[in-house]
């Protein structure tokens, strides 16, 4: 079950072909009274998986099959060391099922996936029979990347076939007839091509750094670093008691894992016991200068096992659009991820008390009680403790800006009045640019796209495109259909969009612009509908009935001056621990990608609102905006940069649970309530603001 997606890839040929294959767990190792050796081993067989009906072997020949054991001499998820007499056990028949089901019967041939667990505990081949190992030098060295090796014991290499021969592979081979002299070496027949061979060369250097520092030095270094940071998280607690750290993977001489390696994998808790997701930790310790992996780490298997998710679990979280890279840490309170640490042997405790001092400060809260009993985290967020009537009885709030932005995460334009429809304001990211593999881009992994400029004038039913890397301004017809006749289908945050696309000189246009080959794609329609959901308290919702054209999570965000101001105010502040005072920075509201920037009031009034009118519309509260590093990108000079504020500044006033670091609110239009005039869908800058 522990296995990496690089090794349960390896199942694919054995299906094709016929052949079964299941996953199992390790329940216990029972030993020898006398010699202490293992005598047998109890495991739980997975569902048998299978595919093809076998081509070839019958019953009476089942005994000369060959079979496959696969095992990790580390988890790369949790760091649990496989003792390497797995390999013994398996060969000699000794793993008993727990359902009494009988072994497969033939040879069995054990691989011995060691990826991880070389860099600090290379197995033993002299003591050791395995059939292949598996070795990546990224993982010893850093450097280089996507080389590896495959260890083969000279046995199992005469069973080795290949179907695919290329230059340097065969000895010869005649182009117009059906002959081929494959070449006798098995490293001949295996290796592709030209290999990499100045890749190759730069092994000498890690070597000779590795055999410098010597492997047992090397291991005893990052074993007490690791055991060191275990012993710390394990014993964080909050003020109420309970644990702030759930850590996986622990040593067991039952299911053979003597020994941890260095990693550290777990996941973070609030007080009441909820999760934070593993993304927020992320995005806080880039911050603070600390990169972490977080996600599954590619082992599906020890992922599902260690955070407890079932079947049911991954079947609904994959339907919710849950992808591999993406944010949706938690998904109906449970994490879909871990946070892990791994370590080196250029690893430093420094290092060590660095990252344990960054999780005490942003996850370990401080005891304050509120009124009726709850308590909240120092760091969050806090209100003023006044009646609702006077919070807004003596001060007014208006309409200060409306900004559209028709091309997701490009540039907006701003006007003085803007028509509302169905998905929001009218023609608010109704386009969105896609790359040539399917991948819908935006600003976190193209900057660059903050550089184009639009503007669209109604009158003429035109959108304008401006970019610095473009001499020509575009322009593209509204009420006209796209070039391109083609419907196709898109899905983004797991919904299912009908998209047109333009033609070939639109998207050559934005190809240029953002300097990467891309698509232009126009939301025609969507299923993106889903039912409205009541807001528990200040906190994050994204459900609503509302059509959406291309948003994140929302049709609306909106932004208040006042909340800008005591955030330049704070980022400009003496800090008082150090009597120092910080570089002068003054962040505009635009800065957040506000749709409506309003005036008026005290800072984060916005936060307490369910509902609000503006002029005679009406709106309703989704909740805070999790805020992320696009807020971080500077345009200087037509350069985007990225800095570590105003980020690292709201984590220390704004986060809630969860960490989630929040600021402004989603607005959903309620249309049905505000029905009127033609005149009255129109947002108008100046229009008073109403809150509930």
């Amino acid at each position: 079950m522990e296995n990496h997606n690089s090794v349960l890839g390896i199942r694919e040929y054995a299906l094709e072909q016929g052949a079964q294959a299941y996953a199992v767990n390790i329940e216990e190792a029972e030993h020898d009274t006398f010699t202490g050796n293992v005598a047998s081993v109890r495991a739980t067989k997975h569902q048998i998986l299978t595919r093809n009906e076998a081509k070839f072997l019958d019953k009476d020949h089942t005994g000369s099959a060959y079979n496959l054991f696969a095992f990790p001499s580390e988890c790369n998820f949790s760091g649990s060391k496989f003792s390497l007499e797995l390999v013994k056990i398996v060969k000699e028949d000794l793993i008993r099922y727990s359902d009494g089901s009988p072994s497969f019967k033939g040879c069995w041939k054990v691989l011995i996936d060691a990826a991880k667990g070389c860099a600090t505990d290379p197995p033993d081949l002299s003591k050791c029979n395995a059939d292949f190992v598996v070795i990546s030098f990224y993982k010893l060295f850093g450097y280089p990347t996507g080389l590896g090796a495959l260890i083969v014991h000279t046995d199992a290499a005469k069973l080795l076939k290949r179907t695919y021969f290329s230059g340097g592979t065969v000895a010869a081979s005649i182009a117009d007839i059906n002959y081929v002299k494959r070449r006798e070496g098995i490293e001949e027949l295996f290796e592709d091509g030209t290999i990499p061979f100045l890749s190759i060369a730069s092994l000498c250097h890690g070597f000779k750094v590795l055999n410098s520092l010597t492997i047992p030095a090397i291991s005893r270094h990052t074993s007490s670093l690791a055991t060191y940071l275990r012993d710390i998280l394990v014993a964080l607690r909050h003020p109420n008691g309970t644990s702030v750290c759930t850590i996986y993977g622990s040593r067991s001489s039952k299911t053979l894992c003597n020994e941890m390696g260095p990693v550290v994998s777990f996941n973070l808790r609030q007080p009441d016991g909820s999760w934070v997701g593993h993304r927020e930790v992320e995005k806080l310790a880039s911050l603070s200068g600390i990169q972490l992996r977080t996600g599954c780490f590619c082992n599906p298997g020890a992922c599902a096992k260690y955070l407890g998710l079932s079947h049911s679990d991954l079947a609904t979280n994959i339907a919710a659009g849950h992808v591999c890279w993406d944010d949706c840490d938690i998904i109906n309170g449970k994490p879909t991820g871990a946070v892990r640490v791994s370590l080196g042997y250029m690893s430093t405790y420094e290092d060590i008390k660095k990252f344990i001092d960054f999780v005490s400060t942003s996850f370990v809260s401080t005891r304050t009680h509120a009124s009726d009993g709850s308590q909240f985290c120092g760091r969050s967020i806090h209100f003023a403790d006044i009646g609702f009537e006077n919070r807004y009885s003596a001060s007014r709030f208006h309409l200060k800006s409306i900004t559209v932005y028709p091309i997701k995460s490009c540039a907006g334009f701003s006007m003085d009045r803007w028509p509302l429809s169905s998905g929001g304001l009218l023609h608010d990211r109704e386009w969105l640019l896609q790359s040539l593999t399917g991948e819908t881009l935006t600003q976190k992994k193209v900057p660059e796209m903050s550089l184009l400029r639009t503007y669209i004038d109604l009158s003429q039913g035109i959108l304008y495109i401006e970019s610095p890397r473009c001499k020509g301004r575009l322009q593209i017809t509204l009420n006209s259909s796209p070039c391109n006749d083609k419907r196709e289908q898109i899905s983004w945050h797991g919904q299912i969009y009908q998209v047109q696309g333009y033609n070939k000189e639109v998207d050559t246009w934005f190809s240029t612009a953002i300097g990467r080959p891309c698509t232009l794609l126009r939301h025609m329609s969507s299923s993106h509908c889903v039912s409205s959901c009541e807001r528990d308290g200040i906190g994050t919702c994204r459900e609503s009935r509302s059509r959406l054209n291309f948003p994140n999570e929302a049709q609306f965000l909106l932004i208040s001056e006042e909340s800008v101001s005591d955030l330049n105010n704070r980022l400009n502040s003496t800090d008082a621990g150090k009597d120092v005072r910080r570089t002068s920075i003054q962040i505009n509201p635009m800065r957040f990608r506000p749709n409506l920037v309003i005036s008026g009031g005290r800072p984060y009034a916005e936060d307490e609102w369910r509902n609000i009118k503006i002029g005679n519309k009406y709106f309703r509260s989704l909740g805070g905006c999790n805020r992320c590093q696009m807020i971080n990108f500077v345009i200087d000079a037509e350069q985007v940069q990225k800095t570590n504020e105003p980020l690292a500044t709201l984590a220390s006033y704004r986060r809630v649970k969860q960490g989630k670091i929040l600021f402004g609110v989603l607005l959903r239009y309620e249309s049905e309530a505000g029905e009127g005039k033609t005149d009255d869908l129109w947002l108008q800058v100046g229009e008073s603001i109403i809150p509930e």
